[in-house]
């Protein structure tokens, strides 16, 4: 199995680690628009074979698409964080002149490829890929719920003072510090909901807590977060070329479900071979469901404006 990753940054080359570490795929190849970037993260991972004792194949590739012809999954990490004194608006036309421009070129070597999209807004990333692309919906998938449910999950541990193996936990809606929504009704530590070891305080501090994850993590470290985010790829590349079918929450292409149509949100879906396979319906409450509402509303007006801009 292949996988490209377009981007060579953090998190490109923590998702190309973590995939070699785990052994998920037989070849991985990164690209980057600037020069020698990508062969040098690729020659340095490539010397930690023989000590982590991984056989895949890693190689990079400055700009050219050539070399990621046949593959299994394409990564799209590569885009631009926003800056300070940058909009939105400036941001989503820089990205996403990125991301449809990598989209093309991936789709002409690879036209089989099952898409997962990292850049941000990643929402209204996957949303643009998507329509550009014409693929059939279950091949693009956004990446971020995975990313926050795992900090959701984490918080919970913390605050659980358990096993963060022991937690269950999912974080739906969009991927923003004011649009995702942890589901702290439906976490539960070894199966039990861990309403019965929290007090309400304690679980709205760790809801509050895993909605500002990114934004905490950037401000300590001065950039992005790539250990974890990394970390949700790979296990989501795990998920597509082994079949495995779990259920991890994504930003996929609603069209009813949820209540939401011509829409790219985070729910829960089954992931295997063939990309994201069906849509988890969790039953939500009527005060989940509003959260949900305006999660989407704060979406579609980020989609709006990336409209407003390609008119």
């Amino acid at each position: 199995m292949k996988v490209t990753v377009v981007g060579a940054g953090n998190v490109g080359a923590s998702c190309a680690e973590y995939i070699a570490l785990n052994r998920i795929a037989s070849e991985v190849v990164i690209l980057d628009i600037k020069e020698n970037f990508a062969e040098g993260k690729a020659l340095d991972l490539m010397q930690t074979a023989t000590l982590n004792k991984f056989n895949t194949r890693i190689s990079g590739s400055t700009n050219d698409y050539s070399k990621t012809a046949n593959s299994d999954v394409v990564v799209i990490t590569s885009g631009i964080p926003r800056k300070p004194g940058m909009t939105r608006e400036e941001l989503i036309g820089i990205n996403a002149g990125i991301v449809k421009g990598v989209t093309e070129n991936i789709l002409k070597h690879s036209p089989k490829a099952i898409i997962i999209v990292v850049s941000n807004p990643m929402d209204t990333m996957t949303y643009l890929a998507l329509k550009e692309s014409k693929l059939p919906k279950n091949r693009i998938i956004g990446m971020g719920g995975i990313l926050d449910s795992s900090r959701f999950k984490c918080y919970l541990s913390m605050a659980l003072n358990a096993p963060a193996s022991d937690i269950s936990g999912t974080v739906i809606g969009g991927h923003g510090d004011t649009t995702m929504i942890p589901l702290t009704r439906l976490a539960t530590y070894n199966g039990v909901p861990v309403s019965q070891f929290l007090a309400d305080d304690v679980l709205k501090k760790v809801a509050a807590d895993t909605m500002v994850g990114g934004a905490t993590l950037t401000g300590m470290l001065g950039t992005s977060a790539w250990y974890a985010p990394g970390a949700s790829v790979a296990a989501l590349v795990d998920s597509i070329l082994n079949d495995q079918k779990k259920i991890y929450p994504c930003c996929v292409y609603l069209d009813g479900e949820y209540g939401q149509k011509d829409i790219c949100l985070g729910v829960p879906v089954v992931i295997g071979r063939n990309g994201w396979e069906k849509i988890v319906d969790y039953k939500l409450t009527a005060e989940e469901q509003a959260l949900f509402n305006k999660s989407a509303e704060a979406v579609r007006n980020m989609n709006n404006v990336l409209s407003e801009m390609k008119a």
